[in-house]
């Protein structure tokens, strides 16, 4: 995908399947559908997309090293779980947009808007979001949009009003610490926050681990601490 360093394409040209296996094993972060991560009380999610360079229209995808699903087949999925839970809410996030020119973040943001329709929270004072507030007024979905094309949209949340501090380390204890102070330093008014509890792999995480992959080497260490 386009979010990768051009010797990671390189390799991945010359090796082509051995690379792409390796690819899959460290880009790979999640091994559930939406609807079973839903089922299991995930409410927020962190969305990576892009389009293809090359593809015709103005299709979207999943992006975390390799092309996932369209973001609309995932969306659909989402918006049915509410249909059915008519009380639960969730955090869309899309941080991270690839390959993407206004027209494919008109395309994106007009998805949305199609998809979720009402259950779409209006941006509002942030202290006002309460449950209640979001039953009286039938909201389920709360996107946030970290791109200027969304700014004129009543219901596409600025980035801004979710910080998510990344600790960019493989050592599970400095991944602890860096938690700590940044949950103490959070804002107090005007913005959610998220605690990325996360470890993330560099060029010789990588290349010790080659095989065992993301979830082996690094998932299951930073559980074991949590």
């Amino acid at each position: 995908g386009p979010d990768q360093k051009a010797y990671v394409k390189h390799l991945v040209a010359i090796f082509r399947f051995l690379a792409k296996k390796v690819m899959k094993k460290w880009s790979m972060t999640q091994n559930l559908t939406f609807r079973e991560q839903l089922e299991g009380g995930i409410r927020y999610f962190d969305l990576r997309v892009s389009s293809k360079p090359g593809e015709p229209g103005h299709e979207i995808y999943f992006i975390h090293g390799l092309f996932g699903h369209k973001v609309r087949d995932g969306l659909n999925d989402i918006n049915n779980f509410l249909t059915i839970h008519k009380k639960e809410v969730v955090f869309l996030d899309f941080n991270h947009h690839y390959a993407m020119s206004e027209e494919h973040h008109h395309y994106l943001i007009k998805m949305l808007k199609d998809v979720f329709g009402h259950k779409l929270c209006r941006i509002d004072v942030v202290e006002e979001i309460t449950l209640n507030y979001l039953w009286d007024n039938r909201y389920q979905v709360l996107v946030f949009y970290h791109h200027p094309s969304a700014e004129s949209c009543p219901v596409m949340w600025p980035g801004c009003k979710i910080p998510a501090p990344w600790a960019n380390t493989t050592d599970a204890s400095k991944l602890i610490q860096f938690l700590e102070t940044t949950l103490g330093e959070r804002a107090k008014y005007g913005s959610f926050h998220v605690s990325q509890a996360i470890l993330t792999p560099r060029v010789k995480t990588i290349a010790r681990g080659l095989v065992r992959g993301l979830r082996n080497y690094l998932v299951e260490k930073a559980g074991v601490l949590q």
